[in-house]
């Protein structure tokens, strides 16, 4: 085997075990399909075409019931995965996917009502483009992407209530002027915490590519 091959198994074998706490997952655990926090999400991921259409169609009180219980089962996904030890390859990959879809196709859809400043949405579809940009660098030196920070989580979770909160300061009840307030004091925290995340997961990128060295392709005859 050369010896590049040798580092490169030995480096990723090493990601993985510092990511799990020292110990390597176990094989089983990553072939689960059908879970339960796994068909959480897959709905989450179908309510993102549902939303759009109900805020199309200006049904903004469904589109805010449906922002609410998608930010309810993205909370009991983890939990659940915790609680029944069902956690899964494709779980750790959808779960951030639905996230960001959801995340992208929210502010998209409340900059085209007018509720959402177009900065606002600059700066977090920014963010994500960017750190897309960087997973070739894991790629080319067969390393999983870094587990996601918990200070990222909670400004996702900032952002997932403050924009249906945005979503109700717009409609004719009692609470649009709190859910004006608490939607952008959420917005503006949420923001800022997203966009310092990313720069700690772009500093993490950098690093790697600093310090590992890329693997050239597996030729036909290796």
């Amino acid at each position: 085997m050369p010896e590049w091959r040798r580092r490169a198994d030995s480096g990723k074998q090493q990601a993985v075990t510092s990511q799990s706490g020292g110990v390597p997952p176990a094989p089983q655990r990553e072939d689960r399909i059908l879970t339960l926090p796994n068909a959480l999400s897959v709905l989450r991921l179908i309510g993102v075409p549902v939303f759009l259409w109900l805020l199309w169609v200006k049904a903004d009180g469904w589109a805010f019931a449906l922002l609410i219980a998608s930010g309810v089962t993205d909370y009991l996904d983890g939990k659940l995965a915790r609680l029944l030890d069902q956690y899964s390859r494709l779980g750790a990959l959808l779960d951030p996917f639905v996230d960001r879809l959801y995340l992208v196709a929210t502010v998209l859809g409340l900059m085209l009502r007018g509720i959402l400043p177009w900065p606002f949405v600059v700066a977090l579809i920014g963010r994500d483009l960017i750190l897309a940009a960087t997973l070739p660098v894991y790629r080319r030196r067969h390393l999983d992407p870094p587990e996601v920070i918990y200070l990222g989580k909670a400004a996702t979770f900032a952002l997932m209530a403050a924009l249906p909160w945005l979503l109700a300061g717009e409609m004719h009840w009692p609470l649009a002027g709190f859910g004006r307030a608490f939607g952008w004091a959420f917005l503006i925290w949420g923001t800022a915490v997203y966009i310092w995340t990313g720069l700690l997961y772009l500093g993490k990128a950098l690093a790697v590519a600093r310090s590992i060295p890329a693997i050239p392709p597996v030729s036909p005859r290796d």
